[in-house]
């Protein structure tokens, strides 16, 4: 079976364009193809992406899984384990790793509680 050519059929929108106006619509339709995604990213998150966060900002593998696991437990995995730590370590100046112990010991909790049921963090 041969594909029909239909590509002079295809561009006839397309032909009076000058280049930078196909760039523009290239761009334009890249970012149409990829706000889902986005969307997507910035609305969900699995624990094995906030283990990931936590990694990243200094914590060993055993103290991100207890932190995720306090932040799923308390129903605040919408808001990011790397975002409840930064904003407790934010509202009590104190550094980011300090904040990830203290909730690995079962402090502060009540406090990121809150912080998080006040609606003022997103």
């Amino acid at each position: 079976m041969k594909r029909a050519d239909d590509f002079q059929k295809r561009r006839e929108h397309l032909i009076d364009l000058t280049d930078e106006q196909l760039k523009e619509r290239f761009w334009q339709l890249a970012s149409q193809m990829v706000e889902p995604l986005i969307d997507l990213a910035t609305k969900n998150t699995t624990p094995s992406i906030e283990r990931s966060v936590l990694l990243r900002m200094g914590f060993s593998s055993l103290e991100a899984k207890g932190l995720v696991e306090g932040v799923m437990d308390r129903g605040l995995m919408g808001k990011g384990a790397g975002h409840v730590v930064y904003i407790l370590a934010k509202e009590r100046n104190i550094s980011i790793r300090d904040a990830g112990l203290a909730l690995l010991e079962d402090n502060l909790w009540n406090e990121v509680l809150a912080i998080f049921e006040g609606g003022n963090k997103v």
